[in-house]
């Protein structure tokens, strides 16, 4: 199969400039390819804590020298520029990944579509204009990039660190990250899902965990924790998801009257932990509702998702705001 290769330009305000959340938004482009460049902007003193990062994938450093109100604006042409300038000199890549959600980047966006590139849209909701998002051939939102709940609803354990040493815990833990991102098909050829292994983590080796080759370890994670599925096809060996293993969480997969306040408190939470301060409302239930299928507001009895939030805020779990179009915001507190 053919492996995307990846241009990433990130607008360090837009990400919020936590090593964590920038890390998450690594992996997510690495799980779809290569990243050739990476380019980040608006870098000054105040995010010396993500050095490591930066250094560490090859990022090229952009820094901000404030002088006037105009420094936003310069930032934004750079980044116009240098992702123009890539196009058309680097044939070698097919795909650009834009982390901010800025409506002025629509006309880059539609230039690097005109000229066959996969665009990938990345940012934090509270941000994220809908011109900009709908122009893209595919938008994530930043908080759902950090998110730790899967695609088929079950909340994922977080990704060990990658200074953390790799147990097979772990492995099988980033294997079902990667897994649950696939969008195309359910299965994944082992080597494909060894190649994304290795972009993720450099240091990865099968004989570590006491195995010859990579499918006898897959095989042994597989009757160990039961989260994925091997199969052979024609001498390939497929990988997937295990739709029927048992679900940690099962139990609490209904929010009652009495549950739900807990629930919200920790998606929160999980948001605060990764950097945001606030998020559109939409993102926080869209969360709720991967991670409890049968939820709905009148379960827990309420009329409207509104009527949810303004009785948290009313508790003082969280604080409603509006920004400049008039759209309500989640805010952290």
């Amino acid at each position: 199969m053919s492996t995307s290769r990846f241009a990433l330009f990130v607008d360090l305000e837009n990400c919020g400039a936590k090593a964590p959340t920038l890390n998450s938004i690594l992996d997510k482009v690495k799980i779809r390819g290569d990243i050739l460049l990476g380019k980040v902007y608006g870098y000054t003193d105040r995010f010396s804590d993500l050095k490591e990062v930066l250094l560490s994938n090859t990022f090229t450093v952009v820094p901000s020298i404030r002088y006037g109100y105009a420094q936003k604006n310069n930032a934004d042409i750079m980044l116009v520029l240098d992702a123009l300038e890539v196009a058309y000199t680097n044939p070698l890549i097919d795909s650009f990944c834009i982390v901010s959600g800025d409506s002025d980047y629509t006309p880059l966006v539609g230039r690097l579509k005109s000229m066959g590139k996969f665009v990938l849209g990345i940012s934090r909701s509270e941000v994220a204009s809908s011109i900009f998002i709908n122009a893209c051939n595919e938008f994530q939102f930043l908080e759902t990039v950090s998110s730790s709940v899967s695609r088929n609803g079950k909340r994922v354990s977080r990704k060990p660190a990658k200074d953390e040493p790799l147990d097979a815990a772990g492995l099988n833990k980033l294997l079902e990250g990667i897994l649950s991102e696939q969008t195309d098909e359910d299965d994944m050829y082992a080597s494909e899902l060894k190649g994304v292994l290795l972009r993720l983590r450099p240091d990865f080796n099968e004989k570590a965990f006491g195995c010859a080759s990579f499918g006898k370890l897959l095989n042994k994670l597989a009757a160990q924790f039961g989260t994925i599925r091997v199969k052979n096809d024609n001498y390939n060996m497929l990988v997937s998801l295990n739709a029927d293993a048992p679900d940690d969480a099962a139990g609490k997969r209904q929010l009652t009257p009495d549950t739900w306040r807990a629930a919200f408190t920790e998606q929160l939470q999980h948001y605060k932990d990764d950097g945001f301060e606030r998020v559109n409302p939409s993102i926080l239930k869209a969360d709720i509702q991967a991670a409890y299928p049968d939820y709905s507001e009148r379960a827990i009895g309420f009329k409207r998702f509104s009527d949810v939030l303004r009785q948290m805020e009313k508790e003082k779990l969280l604080a409603l705001e509006t920004d400049e179009q008039k759209n309500i915001l989640v805010k952290m507190l």
